[in-house]
């Protein structure tokens, strides 16, 4: 058996195994492409309560874009995924929401970056909370300005503020500078609509006092456990 022979069965059989391995590697690159599709899929939507409450399943929806950071609704703290510029769909109940959100955008850095430096310019906006009173299985969305450069951002952030609107386009309430003091009580659920008719018609107690209960503050609680056990 020649050298000349030998080298090219190498050759041929480096060849098979080189594109055996591109194919694995692009099989590899579906499996994760879809994966990843799925993960957005599932977490593209957000409970924004605990339990199964009144109204969950009319739940309007709040639209929130990559440059919108939703950190809590109605005092509960929602999840913090590493991905920037990911557009979450936060599900509320009917009734009056708070939400308190940060808006943040990126910009690339010109010219040499140093090593360690960051390559980017982030402007980020003080946390800020908007009320408004959802309607059933209506959806919202955040309306902002959006500056075309670096410096129109940083000019505008301090005094940056998100309308949320309607489907008609119209604004239902706009952002202010939010404090934790703002937030009254704990975590807290809004009144929905079927909850106030049973209220009305003095009918299913059990159902007002869950809804009670959930709204009350951490006070409210313990002076309510003292009176019942008293």
């Amino acid at each position: 058996m020649s050298r000349v022979y030998i080298l090219r069965v190498a050759r041929l059989e480096m060849s098979h195994l080189s594109r055996w391995w591109q194919a694995c590697r692009l099989a590899l690159a579906a499996v994760l492409l879809t994966t990843l599709a799925g993960c957005s899929t599932a977490i593209t939507k957000l409970e924004t309560w605990e339990g199964d409450p009144a109204g969950a399943e009319n739940a309007a929806v709040l639209k929130a874009p990559g440059a919108i950071h939703v950190s809590q609704v109605n005092g509960r703290k929602m999840k913090n995924y590493l991905m920037d510029d990911l557009a979450l769909d936060y599900a509320l109940l009917p009734g009056e929401n708070e939400v308190v959100f940060t808006y943040k955008t990126i910009w690339a850095k010109s010219g040499v970056v140093e090593n360690g430096e960051s390559k980017v310019h982030v402007i980020e906006s003080k946390p800020q909370v908007v009320r408004f009173d959802a309607n059933p299985k209506a959806t919202y969305r955040f309306l902002f300005s959006k500056p075309e450069s670096r410096k129109l951002a940083e000019e505008e952030i301090p005094e940056f503020s998100a309308a949320v609107v309607g489907g008609d386009g119209l604004a239902l309430a706009h952002s202010t500078n939010w404090l934790p003091a703002d937030t009254a009580g704990s975590e807290r659920t809004p009144l929905s609509a079927d909850s106030a008719t049973a209220t009305n018609d003095g009918v299913d107690a059990l159902s007002r006092l869950k809804s009670v209960w959930e709204t009350a503050s951490d006070e409210d609680k313990k002076a309510f456990l003292r009176w019942a056990f008293e």
